[in-house]
């Protein structure tokens, strides 16, 4: 079943490849969608997709790339809107 997930992810998450490891990670899964760095130093990833394939993005977000140190994330589910033809950084 085809859902959305909303992560937020704090602690030292910029400047350590943390947005082009997503992306790779996303492609690999067939996810759509986007991750972007936040003024406040977190990532914010928003991502359609597989509920499965969704959940393994949220389970390797929770340590990320080697030199990432996750806090903490903040997961939110919602409805698939079929928004997103592919998965891309945003500036």
């Amino acid at each position: 079943m085809k859902k959305r997930v909303v992560i937020l992810v704090s602690g030292l998450v910029q400047g350590v490849f943390y947005r082009s490891k997503t992306l790779r990670k996303s492609k690999n899964l067939n996810l759509t969608g986007w991750v972007k760095n936040e003024p406040n130093g977190s990532v914010k990833i928003v991502a359609e997709g597989e509920e499965e394939n969704l959940g393994e993005l949220i389970g390797w977000t929770k340590s990320g790339p080697p030199l990432a140190k996750v806090n903490k994330i903040k997961v939110e589910w919602e409805k698939d809107k079929e928004e997103f033809k592919d998965f891309e950084i945003r500036y």
